[in-house]
């Protein structure tokens, strides 16, 4: 009701009629969509503090680089900024919305037809955009190495800690400088693509959305969030339709650094938690760590190294490598991960794991009527049947305990 009564003050003439909750970074926004009184729909995001205001104020001028011209080649379409209204130091934004609702990844997955196609499709575009329109909007830019050398750094920073898995360490300080593995172009990277900001209507991506931390850098980052699908066969088709549509030939190694990305965003989990002060953060990623280090210790875990380690950083188990199946039950559920926090140019976008969705949350949102006390439902896209897939080389047997994102 809040963001309604923002979002009339932001656009003149908007009348709200109806409001719903939408997925998003909820440590950061409140979102929602709103109905209006000739039955067209308005996204509003709101910060919930000065850092994730600074993000939208990145994503205005994201948005301002899509000139007509880029917009028209890319698969999906890109939102637009409708209006602005200020509170104090927090400015609320009010997007034109594009039709279409995120779904929640299991949902997504089952929701099978050409959605998986479409999704690497639209990757493909985003990784293919000018770099131009990057450097325009002054945002960051890394060369294959910077990268290399910056996830170090932040490697350093959180062994400082002292509260990450030395197994953990060794494996990730061996990918890290395993040159073979960083041998990438770099191109324009979404860095926040994950489920909640792929919009679906009829079984087709219609818009990507969430352009705060936009930058050059490893097409890898895109593909993190990707490690947590369990069904092969969807992860398969997205990287089969991605190398068809990439103008650019696609490195080998694009999963391996996925899968790193995936794992690395335990530890700056933690260290977020740290800078801000919060035990309960802290307390999570450490049992979360605590989990990943005993799953590879025991079954082996994805190889995300091209080069074998000088030293074994575990037993060799007969069970559980890359290409064998899991045994059931054999730990938690691949997790997701996205990627959070603002875009600077120093250092750069920083990685985290979200907190917690409710375990009742609903697969609909549901619509108060501003004008009556009863409630209805957005229309949400259809599930069309599954299409199946080639089985293709396993990109991820480790399971990354990474806790689900929260709902508003």
């Amino acid at each position: 009701m809040e963001l309604a009564a923002m979002a009339s003050a932001a656009v003149p003439g908007l009348s709200p009629t109806g409001v719903a909750g939408v997925p998003d970074d909820a440590a950061d926004f409140t979102s929602a969509v709103l109905l209006d009184d000739v039955g067209k729909q308005w996204r509003v995001r709101s910060p919930r503090h000065p850092e994730a205001s600074v993000r939208l104020e990145t994503e205005l001028l994201v948005l301002r680089t899509f000139t007509p011209g880029i917009r028209a080649e890319l698969p999906f379409q890109v939102p637009s900024v409708a209006g602005t209204v200020r509170q104090g130091d927090l400015r609320t934004f009010v997007y034109n919305h594009v039709p279409g609702m995120p779904l929640d990844l299991e949902s997504l997955v089952g929701a099978g037809g050409r959605i998986p196609t479409e999704i690497g499709r639209a990757m493909a575009g985003i990784h293919d955009l000018p770099q131009a329109m990057v450097d325009r909007a002054d945002l960051p830019s890394y060369t294959a190495d910077e990268f290399r050398q910056r996830k170090l750094n932040e490697l350093d920073q959180a062994a400082t800690t002292g509260k990450i898995p030395p197994a953990l360490l060794r494996r990730w300080e061996h990918a890290l400088e395993d040159v073979s593995l960083w041998k990438f172009n770099p191109c324009v990277v979404h860095g926040d693509l994950h489920e909640d900001n792929l919009l679906i209507s009829e079984g087709h991506v219609t818009s990507v959305a969430g352009w705060t931390d936009l930058r050059i850098g490893d097409p890898a980052d895109d593909f993190a969030w990707l490690i947590a699908v369990h069904e092969r066969a969807f992860t398969d088709v997205v990287l089969e339709a991605y190398h068809e549509y990439r103008k650019e030939p696609v490195d080998p190694h694009l999963m391996r650094r996925a899968a790193l990305a995936a794992e690395f965003a335990l530890a700056q989990w933690l260290v977020r938690g740290l800078a801000a002060g919060d035990e309960t953060m802290v307390a999570e990623a450490q049992e979360m760590l605590g989990e990943l280090e005993a799953d590879i210790r025991e079954h082996g875990g994805q190889q995300i190294s091209v080069e074998e380690p000088p030293v074994p950083l575990r037993p060799a188990p007969a069970a559980g490598r890359a290409g064998e199946e899991r045994p059931a039950g054999s730990g938690p559920a691949q997790p997701r991960v996205v990627l959070l926090g603002p875009a600077d140019v120093a250092n750069g976008p920083v990685q985290a794991v979200v907190p917690p969705k409710p375990a009742a949350a609903p697969q609909e949102p549901k619509v108060v009527l501003l004008s009556s006390t009863e409630g209805e439902s957005l229309p949400a896209a259809p599930a069309p049947p599954a299409q199946p897939a080639e089985p293709a080389e396993d990109v991820n047997t480790t399971s990354i305990p990474v806790l689900p994102r929260e709902t508003d």
